[in-house]
């Protein structure tokens, strides 16, 4: 379908890029945009620069915030003997949703994916096992999707961490 405007087909093509975001749906968002007053659209435009000019991945577990380290990471209350290995931030805010882990974590930024040019030198593996030697660290629990390639990413790791000489564990 042929746009009245080349600046509204460029929007939608954005907005379209997005992941589950199809073209009509993209359409939807920016006629929505469009009918918005201009401040409401500044606003949003903001944020969204900000957020990416603002958020930064955690140094020591790779979470997402605006500190050099998340909040987890510096909540004193956590138990540093326990580190929830997880494929992204959505799987963590997923964990912390149920409220009952009090352990660490650690995001690797995906799985192991050789189809999609994915392999252990692209995520943060050596950081984990950094983390797995330390002596606080008693346990890693692999919270890894169960696809073919949270599984290999999960095998992966394990003959990795086994010489830290840490417990590991696998949700069910």
């Amino acid at each position: 379908m042929e746009l009245p405007s080349r600046l509204i087909d460029r929007a939608v093509d954005q907005i379209a890029g997005l992941p589950g975001v199809g073209r009509r749906t993209a359409l939807r968002l920016a006629l929505h945009l469009l009918a918005r007053n201009e401040e409401d659209v500044r606003r949003f435009t903001e944020s969204i620069q900000d957020m990416r000019e603002g958020v930064k991945a955690c140094t020591v577990c790779g979470n997402l915030g605006e500190e050099e380290v998340c909040g987890i990471c510096r909540d004193a209350r956590r138990e540093d003997s326990r580190i929830a290995v997880v494929e992204d931030l959505r799987d963590l805010l997923a964990i912390e949703a149920t409220g009952h882990f009090r352990g660490r974590y650690h995001v690797l930024g995906g799985v192991i994916s050789p189809m999609d040019g994915v392999g252990p030198a692209d995520l943060r593996v050596e950081s984990l096992v950094a983390r797995a030697a330390s002596e606080a660290c008693q346990e890693i629990i692999f919270a890894l999707p169960t696809t073919m390639e949270g599984d290999t990413t999960a095998f992966y790791l394990d003959k990795r961490l086994r010489e830290c000489g840490v417990e590991i564990t696998t949700l069910a």
